[in-house]
């Protein structure tokens, strides 16, 4: 085939030329890179300035100018700090945007750690910027966490029995070698003392590494112990060896492995990050009060609503929530409440007509008849069955919960075996007839049942679906964010900044890209 087929390169390697292209010629007019340049440009970034001495030592690379590599790389799904240098040099999209300069990867790695706050100052301006562009609205949002491993080898945990069998190892081992130091210096005092060898001189940090291991792990176990009544001897807890600050939890893909919990508040309208945190536990429902209140300061508007799974529908976050301007759109888990219940009547001495028996809410989670079938009456602290048979109290009891043991009384009817719901209502493991258990929160949990059973309730709460979970989706899919790159607690929280930020940028790139497409197709159009 004649070559004159393919086409002919652009340029001719080893050809001089008179004017050569510029660096800016080389990136077209509404590439990412320019908006972004445009956008940093328009923040305050004294925050990350305020960091540097400002006379003494070489003249540092503008802050401004890593921030706005280090976010243009996340959103290239580049995290690794030498990608990033190696971009710096070779790639014209790095390389527009630094202006040239060259940063190695212990800088921008130190960087990427080291400015949390000032971070925090940049998330904010893009959270007003998007407020007052009207690319979102605050008045609903959602709120939920996600898994993202910690950057620790799954199968790299130790138990307390595992900490302290290496503890007594190494003990052996330095005193080992004490005792044979202690004879060489006796047999031969002329000569100098026997140095420590290379493998055990680090011996002495690795023992006090292990020591704060073993206080932590045994403070789990206990804590386990005490709220959720777990022995530590058949199921002791594990603390990861590589990141101690990550903790053993189910993974979003199964199985368990070191892990931590980022959780973020979304708007509905725009789908933009307002807040974003990192939890080392899997109860990420208590910190969802928190996360609304930060959002109020940081903003200077609180939301009217918050949106979340049926996890965040606890007691505590109900009553809290209850006596403040937010509303919490949460189903009940495992609540058969309905819009329509013919328990709920007048007399609940009195029976539910028998045609209405099909009628009854049925819990999903075990098939009988449901909690909200039994009438609460407060005067005389009884419940009544839909036969109108009383629930009378019987007795006291505890149990754990994620903040600590919750107590709740117990109430039976002694008349089941006769009853013509028996079937539906009485487990056939159960002896003693029906019970409903009742705690300081029920009151408030059957109230926000009820109204989370309306239409008006169900429709918003199917805003939560996109709104929840598409953050998340870009973060770990797009940028790649399925493991940290970096360990404790601290650093994971800036690392998850980050990529919020980057996100959030992303939306703000994107708007801005189109009203300018928009405006171009506007203008195009009045010439012709």
């Amino acid at each position: 085939m004649a070559m004159t087929y393919f086409a002919p390169p652009k340029l001719n390697r080893h050809q001089i030329t008179l004017f050569a292209p510029t660096l800016d010629e080389m990136l077209s007019e509404d590439h990412a890179a320019r908006i972004l340049d445009e956008l940093i440009n328009k923040m305050d970034l004294s925050e990350f300035e305020r960091n540097y001495h400002g006379a003494i030592g070489q003249p540092p690379i503008p802050p401004r100018v890593i921030v706005k590599v280090l976010l243009y790389a996340m959103s290239r799904r580049t995290r690794s700090s030498r990608l990033i240098e190696y971009a710096l040099g070779f790639h014209v999209d790095f390389m527009w945007l630094a202006e040239g300069r060259q940063i190695d990867h212990s800088t921008l790695s130190t960087f990427r750690k080291n400015h949390f706050k000032a971070l925090q100052s940049l998330f904010r301006q893009m959270g007003k910027l998007a407020l007052t562009m009207g690319i979102i609205r605050i008045n609903e949002i959602t709120f939920d966490g996600t898994r993202v491993r910690a950057n620790n080898n799954p199968h790299a945990t130790l138990t307390a029995e595992g900490i302290e069998k290496r503890l007594d190892e190494l003990v052996e081992e330095l005193g080992q070698w004490a005792q044979e130091s202690e004879q060489n210096d006796q047999q031969e005092s002329s000569k100098p003392k026997q140095e420590i060898p290379p493998e055990l001189q680090g011996a002495k940090a690795r023992q006090k590494e292990l020591e704060k291991a073993l206080e932590k792990v045994r403070q789990m176990d206990e804590e386990r112990k005490k709220n959720r009544q777990i022995d530590p001897k058949k199921n002791p807890a594990q603390i990861p060896t590589t990141d101690p600050d990550s903790r053993v939890m189910p993974n979003k893909e199964g199985g368990f492995a070191p892990n931590f919990t980022p959780v973020a508040a979304v708007s509905t309208h725009g789908d933009f990050i307002l807040h974003a945190d990192v939890i080392d536990s899997v109860t990420e429902h208590t910190e969802i009060q928190a996360a609304v209140d930060r959002i109020e300061e940081n903003f200077g508007e609180r939301p009217g609503a918050v949106l979340a799974d049926g996890h965040f529908a606890t007691g505590a976050n109900i009553t809290a929530f209850e006596k403040t301007t937010t509303e919490l759109i949460s189903p009940v888990p495992n609540s058969g409440t309905t819009a329509v219940n013919p328990a709920n009547r007048p007399d609940p001495t009195v029976a539910v007509p028998e045609l209405e028996w099909p009628n009854l809410p049925i819990s999903p989670q075990n098939k009988q008849l449901d909690k909200s079938c039994f009438i609460y009456d407060e005067a005389s602290d009884t419940y009544y069955c839909p036969m109108g048979k009383p629930l009378t109290y019987e007795e006291t009891k505890s149990k754990p919960s994620a903040s600590g043991k919750m107590e709740f009384s117990i109430y039976r009817c002694k008349v089941c075996a006769s009853c013509p719901l028996n079937s539906k209502c009485v487990s056939t493991k159960s002896k003693d007839g029906r019970t409903i258990q009742r705690d300081k929160c029920t009151e408030q949990r059957e109230r926000h049942a009820a109204k989370m059973a309306t239409p008006e309730r169900k429709e918003q709460y199917q805003r939560r679906l996109h709104a929840g979970e598409s953050a998340f989706a870009y973060i770990k899919q797009v940028l790649g964010v399925r493991q940290f790159l970096l360990r404790g607690l601290d650093n994971v929280k800036t690392e998850w900044l980050w990529a919020c930020a980057t996100y959030n940028m992303m939306k703000l790139i994107n708007y801005v890209a189109k009203l300018r497409k928009q405006l171009a197709a506007e203008l195009a159009a009045e010439v012709k």
